[in-house]
C-alpha cells in the first residue's frame, strides 16, 4: 500500500511551532532549556499523545515519542531533529525533521498500518549550542562520544547549569541516555546551503559530513587607562584577538583544503569604555571535509594564535570545545533515500553535509541517512530562512518511504 503525506497538516504544524518564540523579524528564538524551548517541547508532547505515541523523556532531556511495532522488543527506527534555535533563527532549521517524523506517525496511523519494529520520533535536546557551548549535546551523549556528566555541567553566560535547567523546565527525565540498540536513524533537513536551489533538485541524498573542530580561545593582557596610556605600552587583549580574527579568515581563503572558519562569539572584559582591554575570549569553528585536511587546519590555528600573541606579549590558551571527525553515512540507508527519490519522481543528487547534525553522532551507533531539501537563497541560521510547502511535503514523503520501509525489516 502506498502511503502519502498530509502536505498541509506538516505546513500547520510547522508554522504552529513558528509562533513559539517568534521574532519581530519572522524568525525565531528558542535557545535550549529556556521557556520558550520547554513551550515547545509540551507542543510537541501534546501532539505525539493525540498520535497515540508513548512519550519519554531521559536524563539529558532528549524526548522521544515512540510508535509500538507488532515486534514490541525489536530495535526501533529513528526520526527526528531538533527544536531548539539560534538566538535569531529560522522556522524550519530542525523542526523540519521533528515536525516531519511526527507527520510520518500520523500518517501511518491513518493508514491503519502497523510496522514490525517500533518508530520513536526524537527531539535532541541542545543541537545547536548557542547557550550551551557544546552542540549536538543530546545526540553525542546518547551516542556515548560525550561524557553525562560532563554536559550536564556545563553552564551558559549567566551561570545556569543544563542540570539545573533540565531540572527548572521540568525534563530532568528518568532514562539513561543511550546504551539501548536502534535499528536505523533517518533525519530530514533543510540544506542550510544553495547547492540544490542553484541546480533545480528537490532531495539531497546526504552521503556524509565534513569534519569540525571547535575552540574557545582566552587572550589575557592588562587593563589600562584608555586616556592615559601610550599605544606602544599596552597590552590590549581584544587588539591581538582582532588580529587572529583577521589572521584565522585568511587562512581558510587560501587553504589547500576545502575548509571555513567562522568567529562567532566575542566577549571582551572588563567591558568599560574607557578601560583597555585586559582579557578577550572568542569562539572558533572550523570545518574541513578531510581528516588530514581538518589537523592541518588545526595545527595553523594554534601557530597563527601563539604567534600573534607572542608578539603582542599576550597570554593564551585555546580550549577544544568539541571534535567531530568526517563522518561516512551507511551505504544502505544513502541507498534507500535515493531509490525512494527515484521511485516517486522526484529529483536528486548526491551530496555531502557542511554542517553538524545529530545524525553524525548517531552514525557511530546505528546507519543513519540524512535527507535534505533546498531553502530560499541557501540561507539559514536567519530569521528569513524559507523552505517551500511542496519542498517541505517532498522531503517528507521520501522520509516516510524510508522509515517505514526500515521498520518491517527483519
Amino acid at each position: 500500500m502506498v502511503v502519502e503525506i498530509n502536505s498541509g497538516r506538516l505546513w500547520g504544524s510547522l508554522m504552529q511551532m513558528a509562533e513559539i518564540g517568534k521574532t519581530p523579524g519572522g524568525g525565531v528564538c528558542r535557545l535550549a532549556l529556556s521557556d520558550e524551548d520547554r513551550a515547545g517541547r509540551e507542543r510537541f508532547i501534546g501532539w505525539c499523545e493525540q498520535a497515540g505515541l508513548v512519550v519519554r523523556i531521559d536524563e539529558l532531556g532528549n524526548i522521544f515519542g515512540r510508535r509500538s511495532g507488532t515486534m514490541a522488543e525489536a530495535a526501533p527506527v529513528l526520526t527526528g531533529s531538533h527544536l531548539d534555535t539560534q538566538p535569531l533563527g529560522g522556522r524550519f532549521d530542525g523542526v523540519y525533521g521533528v515536525m516531519a517524523g511526527l507527520e510520518v506517525v500520523r500518517s501511518l496511523n491513518d493508514a491503519k498500518i502497523e510496522t514490525q519494529r517500533p518508530i520513536d520520533v526524537v527531539v535532541w535536546c541542545n543541537e545547536e549550542g548557542s547557550r550551551f557551548p557544546a552542540g549536538c549535546m543530546g545526540s553525542s551523549v546518547f551516542a556515548g562520544r560525550r561524557d553525562r556528566d560532563a554536559m550536564l555541567n556545563l553552564r551558559d553566560r549567566d551561570g545556569a547549569s543544563v542540570q539545573g535547567e533540565l531540572k527548572r523546565i521540568g525534563y530532568d527525565g528518568l532514562e539513561k541516555c543511550g546504551g539501548a540498540p536502534v535499528a536505523a536513524l533517518f533525519e530530514a533537513h533543510i540544506e542550510q546551503g544553495p547547492v540544490l536551489e542553484r541546480e533545480g533538485k528537490t532531495i539531497g541524498v546526504v552521503t556524509g559530513a565534513q569534519g569540525m573542530r571547535c575552540y574557545r580561545v582566552f587572550v589575557s593582557g592588562v587593563e589600562g587607562h584608555a586616556g592615559t596610556l601610550p599605544m606602544d605600552q599596552r597590552f590590549d587583549a581584544f587588539q591581538g584577538a582582532a588580529r587572529m580574527a583577521v589572521a584565522l579568515d585568511d587562512l581558510a581563503h587560501h587553504f589547500k583544503h576545502s575548509a571555513v572558519i567562522t568567529i562567532g562569539v566575542v566577549d571582551v572584559g572588563p567591558g568599560s569604555r574607557s578601560t583597555i582591554p585586559g582579557s578577550t575570549t572568542f569562539s572558533i569553528d572550523c570545518r574541513c571535509p578531510d581528516a588530514a585536511g581538518l589537523d592541518q587546519l588545526d595545527a595553523e590555528i594554534r601557530t597563527i594564535c601563539e604567534t600573534i600573541a607572542r608578539a603582542r606579549q599576550l597570554q593564551l590558551d585555546i580550549e577544544t570545545i568539541s571534535t567531530i571527525p568526517p563522518i561516512k553515512f551507511d551505504a544502505g540507508c544513502i541507498g534507500a533515500v535515493r531509490d525512494a527519490a527515484d521511485r516517486r519522481g522526484v529529483s536528486s543528487r548526491d551530496m555531502s553535509s557542511g554542517a553538524g547534525h545529530d545524525a553524525c553522532h548517531l552514525s557511530v551507533i546505528a546507519p543513519v541517512g540524512m535527507i535534505f531539501i533546498p531553502c530560499k537563497d541557501g540561507v539559514s541560521h536567519n530569521e528569513s530562512e524559507y523552505a517551500s510547502p511542496e519542498d517541505v511535503a517532498a522531503g517528507c514523503q521520501i522520509l516516510l518511504d524510508v522509515v517505514s520501509d526500515y521498520a518491517d525489516r527483519p
